[in-house]
């Protein structure tokens, strides 16, 4: 039940290209003449001392002369390519960012805090347990970040290491202890279902211990076998079996229900939280807000531009060592891709879309086909209309939310 997980936003058709500064999309007014919609950065620290079993997302060995090399390149790649205007959230993702050394976050958060334009309103970092030490998160604490995102996956010890994660539920624990000694307020917790060999009862159980750890937030992703992962080998081979798809509507449900009886309201498939503590980046980004991206992988949508950077430590630096930003997966951006990721990331969100509002931002998009599709969807009980001008899916309709994402899709066909 891939809907239970993230999707990058899918527009037209891919290209690549190399910019030199010149090339770099730029406005012609100064900052101050100029009214200019929200801009979220994301920062990628592609480092993880082990890949765990399900993990596809790129990322290298911790080499100091890598590390070195990386922090150059994010500080080139920051004056080569400045936001150009004040950022108001950012996240820090891998990889593992909470494996730096704490004089490395320090010299990072410097780096990039030198082109926000004031600190950023939301400010997230992702760590796995066993990366959270008391000096690092006081650094984070002192440049201003608001949030940790905390990879937990699991309470239980062997479902961890079925995953192939390196901590464990102690570390887990003395994490969150550290995190809330050095004052931050805003915590969120990272849970996986729909693991070989994890039954309702134990699912129920690592919610229950997530619920007593009291987070702001609550992410629950339901597990996808990814090619060229040790996981999806070992099922290649026969050696673990997936859930079923009814399998993980009833885990997914029972999520839905114990987290809202004990507070935390689904704004989003997978997310969830007290009231204030949305996660305000992943918000904006499904809203198809701009956003700029640093570091190897990572992507940008920005100025009417969707791109990524290379997968390659090697390659990215390389282009910022000489000033030529290569860019792949270029995509000219037009009113019917936006218009349709907007629908579909927007009906992931439990408030849906508001209509009028879509139509007035994209006016030439392809709207009389995507209105018949939503009247086939409201038909079959998958969508409703809270309110005459807002569009959202029902609860069964976020059950097969990929389905409704792969018919808007057909409408770019």
């Amino acid at each position: 039940m891939g809907n239970c997980l993230d999707r990058n936003p899918v527009g037209a058709k891919n290209s690549s290209a190399v910019y030199g500064l010149a090339e770099e999309p730029s406005s012609e007014l100064p900052t101050n003449q100029r009214t200019e919609p929200p801009l979220g950065l994301y920062l990628h620290v592609p480092f993880c001392s082990h890949s765990c079993d399900f993990c596809a997302f790129y990322q290298e060995a911790p080499r100091r002369a890598d590390l070195e090399r990386y922090l150059h390149a994010i500080e080139l790649e920051l004056r080569l390519f400045p936001p150009g205007r004040r950022v108001q959230t950012v996240f820090w993702g891998g990889g593992t960012p909470g494996l730096l050394p704490a004089g490395d976050v320090a010299r990072l958060g410097a780096a990039m805090l030198r082109h926000t334009e004031g600190a950023p309103t939301e400010w997230t970092v992702e760590m796995a347990p066993a990366t959270v030490k008391e000096d690092k998160l006081r650094v984070m604490r002192d440049l201003g970040v608001t949030r940790i995102s905390l990879g937990v996956q699991s309470f239980d010890d062997r479902v961890l290491s079925e995953l192939g994660r390196r901590h464990s539920a102690a570390q887990v624990m003395r994490a969150i202890d550290r995190i809330r000694h050095c004052g931050f307020e805003n915590l969120n917790i990272d849970l996986m279902f729909a693991i070989p060999g994890q039954d309702p009862g134990a699912w129920d159980r690592d919610l229950r211990h997530a619920i007593a750890c009291a987070p702001e937030h609550l992410s629950t992703y339901c597990l996808t076998f990814e090619e060229d992962t040790r996981l999806w080998a070992r099922l290649r081979r026969g050696e673990v079996r997936p859930c079923s798809e009814s399998e993980e509507y009833v885990l997914y449900e029972h999520a839905i229900d114990l987290l809202e009886d004990a507070g935390y309201r689904q704004y989003e498939i997978s997310n969830y939280s007290h009231p204030g503590f949305a996660c305000q980046h992943n918000v904006h980004t499904w809203e198809m807000g701009e956003w700029v991206g640093y570091g190897p992988a990572a992507a940008s949508q920005f100025q009417g531009i969707r791109f990524a950077n290379p997968e390659s430590l090697d390659r990215w630096y390389q282009g910022v060592e000489i000033g030529r930003l290569e860019r792949v997966d270029r995509v000219v951006l037009d009113d019917a891709n936006l218009a349709v990721d907007a629908v579909i990331f927007g009906l992931r969100m439990n408030a849906g879309i508001n209509l009028n509002r879509l139509r007035k931002r994209w006016p030439r998009a392809p709207w009389g086909e995507l209105e018949s599709l939503w009247t086939a969807w409201i038909n079959e009980g998958l969508a409703c209309h809270p309110s005459p001008d807002r569009l959202a899916l029902t609860r069964r309709g976020r059950l097969v939310a990929d389905a409704v994402a792969r018919e808007a899709l057909e409408v770019l066909d």
